[in-house]
């Protein structure tokens, strides 16, 4: 495995990721043995790259051998933490490409701020390292489009950090869904409301912190004084580096609506809300937003608020399959079914909430570290799984942003007829980064 890991990444580095790679037949990714132990570095290690790297080492035969991030603080501190663990003290870099050039390292675990998804996964992906990268896959559609070219391209084995895909009891109820029971499904709603995401309050622009290179931080994003609020968890609320809730915790929750109804590319897409809870806080992005989607036979509905838990079914999150029949109601804790009556008589029988396992991220590093043994690339949460729920996501925030029903045509992953929507599509990337051509 390391022999061939190498060859891959001198042959990458030799044709600046042209040419050789592209031809390379896919028989070149031999099978590990079971026993082979798996080694991986950390891209981003503050909040869940950290709970990835966790959940790897609890993996059989498995070993860090570096960690990544701009913080030296919180690089420091996760040493330490892992050194605890596996007894044996990683190496730590700020600069992610010098993690790329380790050759005992075969899988690279990204848990960086969505901007910093793409580069890291498609270098990654040309240095012939399979990859676990958290959600949402990219901070554009064009973006999602290179990632899930680059994998496809270097044969990786990429896992996706929606590891609801992996939880028993969320495939379980996808598995209702598809039997019929519930009759014509209409329409499924999607939503998460997040009464501990409390608003911002707005701070002065500052000196980054000491340790930090924040320059780096930035990276492809544009070149902007540093303020805390933008900084670790909080990023997810400029569109900078993220999108918002919607990106956020819509690509765990609009992913089951997706997959319930067989994964479709939606028709058209139309979207309301704004800062309407708090706005005067520090954030950018909705705190208030329903964007409704069409497909082919249905509609479905996202909708979310922070700061307040006022969901649907009595639920802060989750997903409605409504049909005609009755409606599956699944959440993170479980799942249940609710029958339509007629004339004081239930349409299908009730399904009593059934309690789920709380072991998703486990179930689904289990699954990628399995995948990277066998050379299997068909994961819960693959590279085409992943885009496709991105994308979905992606299409509210662009369809909120410029207040119109937007058609989409995903065969060529336009709009049609829209110059402004299209606009949304490929990021500008600040110099000297550039965005990867695959």
């Amino acid at each position: 495995m390391t022999n061939r890991r190498m060859f891959i990444k001198k042959s990458a580095l030799a044709t600046a990721g042209v040419g050789m790679l592209a031809s390379m037949p896919m028989a070149m990714n031999s099978c590990m043995g079971a026993n082979e132990k798996l080694v991986c570095g950390l891209i981003g290690a503050k909040g869940m790259g950290f709970a990835d790297l966790q959940a790897f080492l609890r993996q059989p035969n498995t070993e860090c051998a570096a960690i990544c991030d701009v913080d030296e603080n919180v690089l420091n501190q996760r040493i330490a933490d892992t050194e605890k663990i596996q007894g044996k003290k990683p190496l730590g870099f700020k600069d992610y490409r010098k993690l790329l050039e380790q050759p005992d390292i075969n899988v690279v675990i990204i848990g960086t701020p969505d901007h910093w998804h793409c580069l890291p996964m498609v270098e990654a992906c040309q240095a012939g390292k399979d990859v676990y990268c958290e959600k949402p896959l990219g901070n554009s559609i064009e973006e999602i489009n290179i990632m899930e070219r680059a994998a496809q391209r270097y044969n990786t084995v990429v896992q996706v950090g929606m590891w609801q895909r992996s939880d028993p009891h969320w495939r379980d109820a996808v598995d209702f869904v598809k039997s019929g029971k519930l009759g014509k499904i209409r329409t499924v709603r999607t939503w998460a409301y997040q009464g501990w995401m409390e608003p911002i309050p707005v701070k002065p622009d500052s000196e980054a912190p000491a340790g930090v290179d924040y320059d780096f931080w930035l990276g492809p994003a544009p070149q902007r004084p540093f303020n805390p609020n933008r900084f670790h968890f909080n990023f997810r609320w400029y569109y900078d580096y993220a999108g918002g809730l919607m990106t956020d915790w819509g690509v765990h929750i609009i992913d089951y609506g997706l997959f319930g109804m067989g994964d479709p590319s939606p028709k058209s897409v139309m979207a309301m809300g704004g800062k309407y809870a708090y706005p005067d806080d520090a954030s950018e992005t909705p705190d208030t937003l329903q964007a409704l989607y069409e497909f082919d036979g249905h509609t479905m509905l996202w909708d979310h608020g922070t700061g307040i838990d006022g969901g649907y079914y009595g639920r802060n999150h989750g997903v409605g399959f409504v049909g005609n029949n009755g409606t599956l109601v699944v959440d993170r804790g479980g799942w249940e079914v609710i029958p339509e009556r007629k004339q004081n008589k239930d349409l299908m029988d009730r399904v009593d909430y059934i309690k789920g396992t709380g072991k998703g991220l486990d179930l689904h590093m289990e699954d990628f570290c399995n995948g990277v043994r066998d050379r299997n690339q068909d994961l819960n949460a693959n590279i085409t799984v992943a885009a496709n729920t991105a994308r979905v996501a992606h299409l509210g925030n662009i369809a909120q942003r410029t207040g119109k029903r937007l058609y989409w045509d995903n065969a060529s992953s336009k709009f049609i007829d829209d110059q402004e929507a299209n606009s949304y599509l490929v990021p500008a990337y600040r110099a000297p980064w550039k965005l990867p051509q695959v």
